[in-house]
This record gives C-alpha cells, sequence and structure tokens, in this order.
C-alpha cells in the first residue's frame, strides 16, 4: 500500500522534517526566474532599465524570454549588483567554473 508524501514527511521526528523542509526551501530559493530575483532585490523595472539604460517594456521582454546571449544576462545581473558565473558539469568529473564574463571581455579587448 502506498503512502502519500506528506503521511510520510509527518510520520517523521520533528527535527528531521525540519532538515529536510528547510533544504527543500534552499533548493527552491536557488531556481529563480529573472524577474523573481529582480523581486527579490526590491528593484523594479523601471529602476533596472535606468541602471541597463533602456526602456523600462526592454526589461519586460528580457524577464519573459527564454533564451538570450551571456552577455545580455550578465548585464542584467551586473546591474542587479551581481556577478555572473557559469559552471560546467560533465559526469564523472568535478565541477569547473569558466572565466568570468567580464575577464573574457576584456581579454578580448585586450587582443583586438
Amino acid at each position: 500500500m502506498s503512502r502519500a508524501l506528506t503521511d510520510k514527511l509527518n510520520s517523521l521526528p520533528e527535527d528531521r522534517r525540519a532538515r529536510i523542509e528547510a533544504r527543500a526551501e534552499e533548493l527552491i530559493d536557488q531556481e529563480l526566474t529573472l524577474r523573481e530575483l529582480r523581486k527579490a532585490l526590491d528593484m523594479t523595472q523601471t529602476a533596472l532599465a535606468e541602471q541597463l539604460k533602456v526602456g523600462q517594456d526592454t526589461v519586460s521582454r528580457l524577464e519573459r524570454r527564454t533564451d538570450m546571449l551571456l552577455s545580455t544576462l550578465d548585464d542584467y545581473v551586473t546591474a542587479l549588483g551581481g556577478n555572473l558565473e557559469l559552471n560546467v558539469e560533465f559526469p564523472g568529473h568535478r565541477k569547473v567554473r569558466l572565466k568570468s564574463l567580464h575577464e573574457t571581455k576584456g581579454n578580448s579587448e585586450a587582443a583586438a
């Protein structure tokens, strides 16, 4: 006979259930849309648009996109006050951090 997840969780000791719920919240917090990220940082589309030197409508379109250039995403994150990092994972290997876009941009500009 199968049991519902809530039944299983309710049968666990209180401290174990609290650890599971805290970890679940942590994982959920790690996955946000651009819109959710901006709102979590208490920034309006208008304020972000000013930082990016674009119109508010452009920010709205960016937040709805499912695909964009990494440089565009980097500009968006930087305007929020953050730093974009890229990590690559392959089965059986450790995660590798790629050089930041700023480092890559700087190297490209220096080479040009």
